[in-house]
């Protein structure tokens, strides 16, 4: 008798939780605040170009750069939306001061943006010779009498230089927080205790905030955050599309495995842009140039149009 009790209320609770986020779904959050985040900063320089002839160029530099035309982009296409950057100058910011910074702007979109790199193998090349001088050791007599004798000669042999070979890959890639990272990305959502909001669809009243020490808000948050990854997957596949309307090489969407904690740890659908390689010459060149900067900004800023449309779309009542 007890146990179908308790199987009636776990029942009960679990119909109640998932009524409520019926009801919270009807009306998904509206597109409302941005976040920018240039990456690395300060004394955080990220990648720079190494190999051989390179431009010394610096990510932090290049992020900064971009970031600054991605913001005045999203405000000119999307005046009705705020915009906010991380950063503004050549500061450092670790992961955790980043994501508190999306969360404390109730971030609805988290667009961080990178430059990617790799490991560089070392070639050699002959630019000459030189002559030095070796011996040839021989020995004379038996025994104690056994003498050493060392015969100098001469030898000519090359001299060789070595240099860093620029990475062959080339393109543009968007990564969103890994599948098994969840749980990290739940705990950004739970952090918001008495904050977090959801909105309900109610004439009166818009939002509804979530208490996540009950079992239906860890529900939610459970499900707000199954719901992030998919809108971040939806965003990246829209700024990949967009970079592949370019003509540069779209390298997809990805998960790294060992997780990326500024994605992790912000209560929001979030994306990295791995603008190019920076190792690489012809990426390199153009993450430095007004023209690939401000292109990046552009494609950017039109993935995140379409979104918006999509999200409006979805919010339309049949």
């Amino acid at each position: 008798m007890l146990k179908k009790k308790g199987l009636f209320i776990s029942t009960l609770c679990c119909f109640f939780t998932l009524t409520t986020f019926h009801s919270f779904s009807q009306a998904p959050k509206k597109l409302k605040t941005i976040i920018v985040d240039a990456g690395h900063g300060g004394q955080d320089g990220g990648a720079s170009g190494q190999y051989e002839n390179s431009l010394r160029s610096k990510e932090k530099d290049v992020t900064l750069a971009i970031s600054k035309k991605l913001v005045a982009e999203l405000k000119k296409q999307l005046p009705e939306l705020t915009i906010v950057p991380t950063r503004t100058t050549d500061i450092y910011q670790n992961p955790n001061e980043k994501a508190r910074i999306a969360n404390e702007h109730k971030g609805d979109l988290f667009l961080c943006i990178h430059a990617d790199s790799g490991p560089l193998k070392t070639g050699r090349r002959q630019i000459g010779t030189r002559t030095v001088t070796r011996y040839k050791v021989t020995y004379t007599g038996k025994g104690k009498k056994k003498k050493k004798k060392s015969t100098p000669y001469q030898v000519t042999e090359p001299v060789y230089e070595h240099f860093k070979i620029p990475l062959t890959i080339n393109g543009t890639s968007v990564y969103i927080f890994a599948a098994h990272k969840t749980s990290a990305k739940l705990s950004a959502i739970m952090k918001e205790v008495g904050e977090f909001e959801i909105e309900t669809g109610d004439a009166d009243s818009s939002y509804s905030p979530v208490d996540f020490t009950t079992p239906e808000g860890r529900t939610i948050a459970q499900i707000y955050a199954k719901r992030y990854q998919e809108k971040s997957d939806r965003l990246a596949t829209l700024v990949n599309d967009e970079v592949d309307k370019t003509g540069r090489n779209a390298l997809g969407v990805n998960q790294r495995q060992v997780g990326i904690a500024v994605l992790q740890a912000t209560n929001m659908p979030a994306i990295l842009v791995e603008t190019g390689y920076i190792n690489n010459p012809e990426d390199e060149r153009y993450l430095n140039s007004e023209k690939g900067q401000q292109e990046l900004a552009e494609v950017i800023t039109k993935a995140v149009k379409r979104y918006k449309e999509q999200l409006e779309t979805a919010n339309k009542p049949n």
